[in-house]
């Protein structure tokens, strides 16, 4: 993947594409929960003013990926042990049926997408880029439950997918849980051959296999700097 350099990104710079590459980065665990994002690092490096930096903020914190503190400004989300169980509990209540929704509803356009992350989520393992995967395996799971046509839902799901990713971010044990490939590959026939009830049950258990893979340990990596990590 071309990398983009800081000064191509920030010619036009705007609130929402800089909580998209934010948001990107946090997926792809270039930034860590508790990163601290200082307003005036992040404007530097964007060349924004502070307003824009403090907008794309706000954005990232409704869907909770970013953290806003009186007095201590804003940092990556840090989800604690039990709010870790919590995410993977709800997504085991939801997810499932959706898949059992989206197995009757999905047109060979949909199986074609999905087919299309499993690819590149395949790619970026193949690449040694596990945190590009995560994000790709996000993206699959989000697209599930927009072909269920349950938009509420899915506004639930994609919440705690984002969740997931700082979470795993701090408590992944077993990468190996990313690469069980046939996994989606199930998953995704089962949705083509209209069998809402295989869809329903192989999601439920992809997801208590990946809840099984936390460490219930605090874990700490090795932090970059933002403008490293963002220039990655």
């Amino acid at each position: 993947m071309t990398k983009t350099r800081l000064s191509d990104r920030s010619k036009a710079a705007t609130g929402d594409s800089i909580a998209h590459a934010l948001s990107l980065a946090i997926h792809e665990h270039r930034i860590l929960p508790g990163t601290k994002l200082v307003e005036d690092e992040l404007a530097e490096i964007y060349g924004v003013s502070r307003t824009v930096i403090r907008a794309a903020l706000h954005s990232l914190s409704h869907i909770q990926l970013v953290e806003i503190r009186r007095n201590k400004g804003a940092s990556v989300a840090s989800p604690s042990l039990v709010e870790a169980h919590e995410v993977f509990e709800a997504r085991e209540l939801l997810e499932p049926r959706t898949a059992h929704s989206a197995a009757h509803l999905a047109t060979p356009a949909d199986i074609a997408r999905l087919e299309r992350h499993i690819e590149d989520e395949h790619a970026a393992l193949e690449a040694a880029d596990p945190g590009r995967a995560l994000y790709l395996s996000g993206l699959f799971h989000n697209d599930i439950a927009h072909i269920a046509n349950q938009s509420t839902i899915a506004g639930f799901i994609e919440t705690l997918v984002a969740r997931s990713s700082l979470i795993i971010a701090l408590y992944w044990r077993r990468e190996s849980a990313l690469c069980e490939k046939h996994a989606h590959h199930a998953l995704v026939k089962a949705i083509a051959d209209g069998n809402g009830s295989q869809a329903e049950e192989l999601m439920r258990s992809h997801l208590v296999d990946l809840h099984s893979a936390l460490d219930l340990k605090e874990r700490s990596g090795r932090l970059l700097s933002l403008k490293d990590a963002l220039s990655q």
